[in-house]
C-alpha cells in the first residue's frame, strides 16, 4: 500500500490513539488524526471485515486485484452514461471538487492485506453517499458514521458521531436524531454487507438498480 507501514507496541498504539482522540476534537478538520483513530483503535473490526471479505466471492475478488479509488483506476466514471451508478458518483465529485486522492494513507496496520481493507473501508466512503443520497455536511457525515458503523462496528465511527452531534445546533440536533438517526439505523442494517462489493464493476449499471440489489434504501428528503 502507498505510504510507510508504522508498527506500533500496545503501548505506542494507545498513545497515538488518545493523541488522535484529543487532537481531532481539537480540530475535526485534520482529516490525519481522524484516520490514525480510526486505524488505531478499529484493527478488531478491520479483521471481522477481512473474514467477510474473504468469506464472499465478490470480496475475494476485491481482495485478489486490490483495485484502489484513485484518479488513475475510476477516472471512467466520467464517461458513463446518465442514470448510472458511475456517473451519480462522477456528477457527486464533480459538483463538490473533490478529488479520490485526497485522502490520507493508512499507516498503522499489522499486515499489508489488513492495510488494504482499512484502505479500501476509507476509499468506498464515497460511493456510500452517492448510494444513500447523503451530503456532505455535518448532519449527513454524522449520518454515514451511523451507516459504517452499522456495517464494521468501527469505534471511531461511533466516536465521531458523539462528537459530531456535540457540534450540532440545537435545530440540527433535533433533526439528527428525528430523521437522519433512526433512517441511518435501518438503513445500516437493512443493506447488504456493503465491504464485499467490487464498486468499480457496477460503475455502467443503473444506480436504482444496485440500490436495489444492495438493499440500499436512499436518505428521504427531511422536508417531505
Amino acid at each position: 500500500m502507498e505510504g510507510a507501514r508504522v508498527p506500533l507496541k500496545g503501548w505506542q498504539q494507545a498513545a497515538v490513539a488518545l493523541g488522535s482522540a484529543i487532537g481531532a476534537l481539537m480540530d475535526p478538520r485534520r482529516a490525519d488524526l481522524i484516520a490514525a483513530l480510526g486505524e488505531t483503535t478499529g484493527k478488531p473490526a478491520f479483521y471481522r471485515v477481512l473474514e467477510r471479505m474473504r468469506n464472499s466471492s465478490e470480496g475475494r475478488e476485491v481482495l485478489l486485484e486490490r483495485p484502489r479509488v484513485i484518479t488513475s483506476q475510476v477516472s471512467h466514471a466520467w464517461d458513463m452514461p446518465e442514470n448510472t451508478f458511475g456517473s451519480a458518483y462522477a456528477k457527486f465529485m464533480g459538483s463538490r471538487n473533490f478529488s479520490p486522492d485526497d485522502r490520507p494513507p493508512v499507516r498503522f496496520m499489522d499486515t499489508e492485506e489488513l492495510a488494504y481493507v482499512a484502505t479500501r473501508a476509507r476509499e468506498v466512503h464515497d460511493f456510500w453517499h452517492v448510494l444513500f443520497r447523503l451530503p456532505t455536511n455535518l448532519i449527513g457525515e454524522s449520518a454515514l458514521k451511523v451507516i459504517e458503523f452499522e456495517q464494521m462496528l468501527l469505534p471511531m465511527c461511533a466516536m465521531s458521531v458523539v462528537g459530531g452531534s456535540a457540534r450540532f445546533s440545537e435545530k440540527q440536533r433535533t433533526l439528527f436524531f428525528r430523521h437522519y438517526f433512526p433512517w441511518a439505523m435501518r438503513a445500516g442494517i437493512a443493506s447488504t454487507d456493503l465491504m464485499c462489493i467490487y464498486y468499480e464493476k457496477h460503475f455502467h449499471e443503473n444506480l436504482e438498480d444496485v440500490r436495489k440489489r444492495w438493499g440500499i434504501t436512499p436518505c428521504p428528503n427531511p422536508e417531505a
